[in-house]
């Protein structure tokens, strides 16, 4: 049976306004993009970069595109998969987002103290460490999971007001 090979293409026309809208449109019917995402996947599909800056001005009046939205959507996602807000802070900015949009969108995110508890509850279990060698294994799991130490100290009990003297 004979394979399928896949063409891949350069845009119709780099410069053509409406063939890159088309390409951009098609992008968007399959899941939301910052704007930053969606200019440099334009731009490697060989679509001239003033082209590109046009239609996602277009698009961001038109509200097709919309950063405050896609970070407020990102950050849901991701917490609900046990994210903390360090590394998803992190990942919106790579994206190229802005820092007063990344800190919006966290602000009205979950409860990270919860969040961070409940990540520690799914992984280890309800009875919270006694001793600090094992609170300190959770806390290295929780900052790979981008939770700051505040949380992390909410959520292993190391709360310096706990009155904990075990070491």
């Amino acid at each position: 049976m004979a394979r399928a090979t896949r063409k891949f293409t350069r845009a119709p026309c780099a410069l053509d306004p409406a063939a890159a809208r088309g390409v951009a449109i098609r992008l968007l019917a399959r899941r939301d993009f910052a704007s930053g995402e969606l200019r440099t996947t334009l731009e490697r599909k060989g679509i001239e970069p003033a082209v590109a800056a046009g239609v996602i001005a277009e698009l961001t009046d038109e509200r097709a595109l919309d950063d405050a939205r896609y970070a407020k959507n990102y950050v849901s996602y991701h917490a609900d998969r046990g994210e903390g807000p360090l590394r998803i802070g992190a990942a919106l900015k790579a994206l190229g987002l802005p820092a007063e949009v990344v800190d919006a969108a966290l602000a009205e995110g979950p409860d990270w103290r919860s969040r961070a508890r409940e990540v520690r509850v799914r992984r280890f279990g309800h009875q919270v460490p006694p001793q600090w060698r094992e609170k300190a294994r959770q806390a290295r799991f929780l900052q790979y999971r981008g939770f700051s130490s505040d949380h992390i100290r909410a959520a292993t009990g190391a709360e310096p007001d706990t009155g904990s003297t075990d070491l």
